[in-house]
């Protein structure tokens, strides 16, 4: 397989690999991403003047091969911070799926409900809030309350990105939030402290203080300590898929944004899978039926 298109070499951070290996494992019929990006292209889909880095184009056509390639059927398209809040991208590529993805978006604090709504007919059905201060500085709490209550009332989830350490301080914040809350990349815990680490313990607590938490087992490459074939990660996300085995997710985070010491292979990723979730009833759960009810609810046991 060749996605070199829009792969070309960019000076900020590694570009995406042109020949992802195939997988040895193969997903169950209907199988989701349940997160990735699409990028640009930049002439299209201008990036945000107040980005924090400049990735390279990564086009809707590159992303929906990728899925084909890996034996995927479905994505989740999660705005990142490199377009803002504006959502253009993210909205075409869904509109070019053939109701094959959904969205995750980012949005200003005075989002007007019509607005929102115009976003849920374009396929969107999360809204992301950031509180990594190498992205986005400091986190707009007051910001955040107000457009979470409003998304509550339409169904939707939110999606919180947060460093495991910073736990101690944003758990009451968040555990406050309304509605169905999604943990991205397993609140990035530090691996080198193991399972019992001080923030992976926070995680965990919060997963088991309330059952509207949701968690993604994704990103091992941006975890690990050993690097590919991220044995140290296995450990962790495995005790989240057992542990909690109707709100996980899985997602190959393509193309792995402001990747600077490596940069993944898709396939190898995929054959990740049945070493976290060991078993074909949690496979399923994990690709398959988890994500269609946060995002498909309306096709999820048809």
């Amino acid at each position: 397989m060749d996605l070199a298109e829009g792969s070309a070499a960019n000076p900020d951070y590694l570009p995406y690999l042109a020949e992802p290996s195939k997988p040895v494992f193969r997903p169950p019929p209907g199988a989701v991403d349940a997160h990735c990006h699409v990028f640009g292209p930049a002439a299209v889909f201008p990036f945000s003047p107040r980005r924090k880095y400049t990735p390279v184009d990564a086009p809707a056509e590159t992303l929906f091969a990728l899925r084909d390639h890996l034996g995927l059927s479905r994505n989740v398209i999660v705005q990142a911070t490199c377009h803002g809040s504006d959502n253009a991208a993210v909205l075409d590529a869904i509109a070019r799926s053939g109701g094959r993805a959904r969205g995750v978006a980012v949005v200003e604090a005075d989002i007007t409900p019509d607005a929102l709504a115009d976003l849920h007919r374009g396929g969107v059905r999360g809204v992301r809030f950031n509180f990594l201060k190498r992205l986005v500085g400091d986190a707009p709490k007051d910001d955040y309350v107000r457009i979470a209550q409003l998304i509550a009332e339409m169904g939707w989830h939110t999606v919180v990105y947060f460093e495991s350490a910073e736990l101690a301080d944003l758990g009451p914040f968040i555990s406050a939030l309304p509605g169905v809350i999604v943990i991205d990349h397993m609140g990035r815990p530090d691996i080198a402290q193991g399972l019992s680490g001080d923030g992976f313990l926070r995680v965990l607590d919060l997963m088991d203080s309330d059952p509207r938490f949701w968690i993604k087992v994704s990103c091992p490459e941006r975890l690990s300590v050993t690097g590919p074939p991220y044995d140290d990660v296995v450990p962790f996300a495995r005790l989240l898929v057992e542990r909690f085995p109707d709100r996980v997710l899985w997602g190959t985070d393509w193309p792995h944004p402001n990747m600077r010491s490596h940069m993944p292979d898709e396939g190898m990723l995929v054959d990740m899978i049945p070493r976290i979730a060991v078993t074909a009833a949690a496979q399923r759960k994990l690709l398959v039926d988890n994500p269609m009810r946060l995002y498909w609810p309306e096709e999820a046991g048809a």
